[in-house]
């Protein structure tokens, strides 16, 4: 490889890295929001989105400025297309935490709801999948991508058992439904986000090996 494409490719590593660091922030502190009701947190959240969109058009531009230049092959080439992919996913995770802190934003301006769900667990497998997923980018961990991709079973179901549980408390507490639908909102988006993360482990096996294992043959 020459030396001035290591250069570049080495400094698109760190923009992916700084970029997926204020992500897994955002996604952190709007759980945190949510949990704790707080209408600040929420606010800090929302107001640093901007900041993720800009990061992103930068990457993506800094992408297509390296493709142009030093017309990478193989395995090089396979990593820009696989960051260009994880870009727009990582700035998908970042709407998805700012609608998650709006939504925390609402609950913490009314009387308390307690959440039908385990709000803290389903966050923390989230994020637990959205580092491991950024690690197996890094390290080139094919092993590590394929655990956050089993990991995506879990954050469905518990979207789903989610679902039935805010529904009976609509049932049996109708004065609440608004502040039960932010946290169904908030539930579906943490599924999103898990979604989204998985994008990105199936788009660093592709990376690896050159396999695409987005649409495996018996979804065809």
């Amino acid at each position: 490889m020459p030396a001035h494409l290591k250069r570049e490719l080495d400094r698109l590593k760190k923009s992916v890295l700084s970029l997926s660091a204020l992500v897994e922030k955002q996604v952190n502190l709007a759980v945190v929001a949510v949990s704790q009701r707080d209408a600040s947190i929420a606010e800090e959240v929302i107001a640093a989105d901007g900041e993720i969109d800009r990061g992103e058009v930068d990457i993506e531009e800094d992408c297509l400025k390296i493709m142009a230049l030093h017309q990478p092959v193989a395995v090089d080439l396979r990593f820009i297309v696989a960051v260009l992919k994880i870009n727009n996913d990582l700035e998908r995770i970042g709407d998805l935490a700012s609608n998650i802190a709006k939504r925390a934003r609402k609950l913490a301006n009314m009387p308390e709801i307690l959440a039908p769900f385990d709000v803290i667990e389903m966050g923390k497998i989230t994020q637990h999948m959205l580092r491991n997923s950024l690690t197996s980018l890094i390290d080139g961990n094919g092993e590590l991508a394929l655990e956050v991709m089993n990991e995506d079973d879990t954050i469905d179901e518990m979207n789903r058992e989610a679902y039935r549980k805010i529904k009976i408390a609509i049932v049996e507490n109708p004065n609440d439904i608004d502040g039960l639908v932010y946290y169904l909102g908030v539930a579906r988006h943490l599924e999103r986000i898990a979604d989204h993360t998985t994008n990105i482990a199936e788009d660093v096996i592709y990376m690896i090996s050159g396999e695409i294992v987005r649409h495996p043959a018996s979804d065809r």
